[in-house]
């Protein structure tokens, strides 16, 4: 045996990278090509973006009420509140809370909340005193105290007279 190595056995050749970048370049194009004819309407659509739906239905407030067709809003009236000045008594120092809201009412009932928005307002000026200082560093008590303001509100009210309690200013100073 010779230390010369056969012509037949050679290194085996290189494979190309030929099919594996087309196949690269064929799914992205793919991709895109999909996500354009569903976003554009050409498959599993109408060929209509919303806002051109909107306008050939005749509904003209869409964009402006940022809402499709279909979802009407009940109407309300708003019966505002006086705003409130609380002082707060923590451990050692007073500190004062400025509060401000306003009552979503059914438009039949809004001449009666209004009649009774002293009560509204002992309620409310009850409660909010009755809060305790380090609870209203809580991140999440906003929700709570809009919970029970609202509940004591429609205790007041009655049943069907105040829907929700919006709250306008909360601040601590």
């Amino acid at each position: 045996m010779s230390a010369v190595a056969d012509p037949e056995v050679e290194a085996p050749a290189k494979k190309s990278k030929l099919p594996l970048i087309l196949g690269l370049v064929l799914a992205i194009a793919g991709g895109g090509g999909g996500f354009f004819a569903v976003n554009s309407g050409m498959i599993l659509g109408s060929g209509e973006s919303g806002d051109e739906q909107a306008h050939a239905n005749g509904d003209t407030h869409a964009e402006a009420d940022g809402e499709g067709a279909g979802t009407d809003m009940p109407s309300a009236a708003f019966v505002p509140l006086d705003p409130l000045v609380i002082s707060i008594a923590g451990t050692g120092e007073t500190r004062f809370l400025r509060f401000g809201a306003q009552l979503e009412v059914p438009p039949e009932h809004e001449a009666e909340v209004t009649a009774i928005l002293p009560r509204v307002v002992d309620v409310l000026n009850g409660y909010l005193r009755a809060v305790d200082l380090e609870e209203l560093s809580d991140p999440d008590v906003l929700v709570r105290l809009r919970g029970q303001m609202l509940r004591r509100v429609q205790v007041v009210t009655g049943p069907n007279q105040v829907r929700d309690l919006l709250i306008m200013e909360f601040v601590l100073n």
